[in-house]
């Protein structure tokens, strides 16, 4: 959701900076995901100055340009050569000074530098409109009233300001805060002041009847509101009102239609607009749809309907699907002179359940799905009519139709101080939690020494409990200003061993000094990211599209993490994540512990003493290892890894058990997830670990007093020969005396037979109790040279 900075200041009185304000947005629950800067006009006319012309004559060697001296209010005159034909003496014009970067309405910018055009120094630019954004006009410079001060900035002149967009992650239970009204509350009851009222006084209702309405379904639309404002000429909306959508990303379409888009992301309350000649019968029927009854949406798409959706019809048909998506029939369009503006409450339930049903997510239906407020559907109309009266020119001609059979009333319950300050653990003053609580506009009802009586208005569908208002009252008050206790208690009956938090954090610190980060993913995600759609776990009403189905792996919340920073210009990335995978399982439910960890972009930061390139399979395998090696695991067979993850990788088990797949991430996968460049993956298996390390008695052991001693053998060996099978018959022939084997170096070539490679293996041999004499060695390299040869016909090359 994205919100405008000086937008917000329509609503409240705003000191912070938009630095400041994202701190205390972030703080008070309404996380900020990114604060971008933006422009109304492209370069913000930075650096343009009103200057007067002073002299301006014929250039001496070009019919077309003029040679003029202009008074910028420095201490010198500029020389500029000027080709615009307007140019004249005593002209008050716009100069680009050099140094200046212009913004044209087309192509790249470009910067003013001093030069000669055709033999005569040029020290800047007269600017024309769509040189510097500013319009379209290509006749000529740009000519200022003769009453602006010399030296004036332009973007004062014109009063062009920069805004700030906040992207705002708004979870699921702030309905209330969708909306720059919403976001205001916050922020008044964080600085314990007041919201600004609008001003509807100038809202006079007309004389005639108007279009009837008649709500069928009560239960799906406990409300509906309704308008006629008639002779209204569409056309483009006004320059503040474009700019307004524009910056939080909302494309302009005609000034109807903007309006309602205004109104919705202002004060939270969808609005429809409707063409009032073509309402049949000029009757407004809310009912639910006729089953397969046919309907062709603002898209153009014809949508069979059923009697689960709620529909606004007149007396021949429906006109729009409530809450979610009009029609292309009914909607205002450039020959539209009367409108019916509609103002609704509709059931959250059923607007979701036909939103989901015909796959369409609006802004509208975002709003509805979540809980609108009952009781600013008039107000919010009375607004909007007012402001197509003014950018418009409509007059409203009707009273307003206001449906509303049953008040809804706010939620009433007993608020305990005592309670409050438990559940927070820490004492807040009871004046301080009053006063919180009333600037969050809840009414305390009545006020005792132990508590308070409230009323929480309608909007507030997430606060019905004693103990959602602790949690009011606590965001407000500021997470970080919970003092920790230097101790926490906790009373365990038992600690299975090993014990899986002490595990846990064992290994995060282990990978959080080789650089790694840990991430935290939500295990909702799509279906198209799961492993076997027949086994999945789908959600029966999921908030979107793309959190319908429980995690069947953890590959892809890595994927997205990487891919959200790869968009922040962070390619070098080192992520671990613990969580679980969900997969259906006979007539059951199957949960599964995972460790995952991901590797991309550079091995080390860019510098310039590090010779260091991008990270490979084998930095991955290493990070494995020492988590293999940390938990003194052994025996492992190797095989390859499921290729619907990886490009190519190894998995390790032990016994019949996969322990840990690992690999290069397969191209598709990294193109589902929209990933650039490499990245390799690792996924442990937390529940088949935590069983194997179970039976490990990890004991002290005195380093040995006695030298290790290294051989080196270099085999050639048939291609289909790895590296696992030396090393296991290796470890085969001699168990007591040989510590590791490591193959340094591999060669393929021409100077060996085809389908042959050479290895070159490293042995560390050692006793504990002695020193190992060259005999004892020989015998056992021996011994070595004849099972290679015997088991896999190796050949000894030196």
């Amino acid at each position: 959701m994205n919100i405008s900075y000086n937008w917000l200041k329509q609503h409240v009185n705003i000191d912070s900076t938009p630095e400041e304000l994202s701190l205390i947005l972030t703080n008070t629950g309404l996380e900020v995901e990114a604060l971008d800067v933006v422009q109304s006009i492209p370069g913000g006319l930075d650096g343009l100055v009103v200057g007067e012309v002073k002299t301006c004559e014929q250039h001496p060697n070009a019919d077309k340009l003029r040679v003029t001296t202009v008074d910028v209010g420095a201490s010198e005159l500029l020389n500029i050569v000027c080709g615009a034909p307007n140019c004249r003496t005593g002209l008050k014009v716009i100069v680009a000074t050099v140094g200046t970067t212009c913004h044209p309405l087309t192509g790249e910018p470009f910067k003013i530098t001093k030069s000669k055009i055709r033999g005569e120094v040029s020290e800047g630019m007269l600017c024309g409109e769509d040189e510097i954004g500013l319009g379209t006009s290509h006749a000529g410079i740009v000519e200022l009233p003769a009453d602006v001060a010399v030296g004036t900035l332009v973007k004062d002149h014109f009063n062009i300001q920069d805004d700030y967009r906040y992207e705002i992650g708004l979870t699921p239970n702030r309905a209330d805060a969708a909306s720059h009204l919403g976001v205001a509350r916050d922020i008044a009851a964080y600085f314990r002041t007041n919201i600004k009222k609008t001003d509807l006084s100038a809202f006079q209702p007309g004389e005639e009847v108007g279009t009837a309405v008649v709500v069928a379904d009560t239960i799906s639309c406990p409300r509906y509101s309704g308008i006629n404002i008639s002779g209204v000429q569409v056309g483009e909306s006004p320059d503040w009102l474009k700019e307004k959508l524009n910056v939080i990303g909302v494309r302009p379409i005609n000034n109807i239609v903007d309006i309602t888009n205004y109104i919705l992301h202002d004060l939270g309350q969808p609005l429809h607009a409707f063409d009032a000649d073509k309402i049949a019968g000029n009757k407004v029927i809310v009912r639910t749809a006729k089953e397969d009854e046919k309907f062709v949406t603002l898209d153009a798409v014809e949508r069979i309907l059923s009697t689960e959706d709620l529909v606004i019809a007149d007396a021949e048909k429906p006109m729009c699907i409530a809450g979610v998506f009009g029609g292309a029939h009914s909607g205002v369009s450039m020959e539209t002179t009367n409108v019916f503006l509609e103002s609704a409450y509709f059931n959250a339930v059923s607007v979701r359940k036909t939103s989901k049903r015909h796959g369409l997510k609006t802004d509208a239906s975002f709003r509805f799905e979540r809980g609108t407020d009952p009781n600013s559907t008039v107000d919010a109309l009375k607004r909007a009519a007012l402001l197509i009266q003014e950018i418009a020119g409509g007059t409203i001609s009707s009273t307003i139709k206001d449906e509303y059979p049953v008040e809804i009333k706010p939620f009433s319950f007993h608020v305990s101080y005592a309670n409050v300050v438990r559940l927070i653990g820490q004492a807040i003053p009871n004046e301080e939690i009053k006063a919180i609580i009333v600037a969050l506009g809840i009414e305390v009802a009545s006020e005792t020494a132990e508590g308070l009586d409230v009323l929480v208005p309608a909007y507030r569908v997430d606060v019905t409990r004693e103990v959602d208002v602790v949690e009011e009252v606590l965001r407000i008050y500021g997470y970080n200003n919970i003092e920790l206790k230097s101790q926490i208690k906790a009373s365990l009956n038992t600690v299975e061993k090993p014990d899986k938090e002490v595990v846990l954090n064992q290994l995060a610190d282990l990978l959080i000094g080789n650089g790694f980060r840990e991430i935290l993913a939500n295990s909702l995600t799509k279906l198209d990211y799961a492993d076997d759609s027949e086994t999945a776990v789908k959600l029966f009403n999921p908030l979107s599209s793309d959190l319908d189905t429980m995690r069947q792996n953890m590959l892809f919340s890595v994927l997205n993490a990487i891919e959200y920073n790869q968009k922040r210009r962070n390619f070098d990335l080192k992520f671990f994540e613990f969580g679980k995978t969900y997969a259906l399982d006979g007539d059951g439910y199957k949960e599964t512990q995972h460790l995952t960890f991901a590797i991309s972009g550079r091995e080390e930061a860019e510098q310039w003493n590090s010779k260091k390139g991008n990270v490979n399979f084998y930095t991955l395998k290493a990070a494995v290892d020492t988590i293999v090696k940390r938990l003194k695991i052994e025996g492992i067979q190797i095989q390859d890894a499921p290729s619907h993850h990886f490009a190519y990788g190894l998995s390790y088990l032990k016994g019949q058990k996969c322990l840990v797949s690992f690999g290069a991430v397969a191209h598709a996968n990294l193109k589902k997830a929209d990933v650039e460049g490499q990245v390799f993956f690792a996924d442990f298996d937390w529940d088949v670990l935590m069983k194997i390390i179970r039976k490990n008695n990890i004991q002290y052991k005195e380093v040995s007093k006695f030298p290790a001693v290294r051989r080196d053998l270099s085999l050639l060996i048939d291609e289909n020969v790895s590296f696992d099978k030396l090393q296991f018959v290796a470890q085969k022939t001699e168990r007591k005396l040989l510590k590791e084997v490591n193959v340094f170096d591999v060669y393929k070539g021409d100077k060996i037979p085809e389908g042959k490679k050479s290895y070159a293996l490293s042995f560390i041999l050692q006793d504990e109790e002695k020193t190992l004499t060259d005999k004892q060695i020989d015998a056992i390299v021996q011994k070595l040279i004849v099972n290679f040869e015997k088991e896999l016909s190796a050949e000894v090359r030196g």
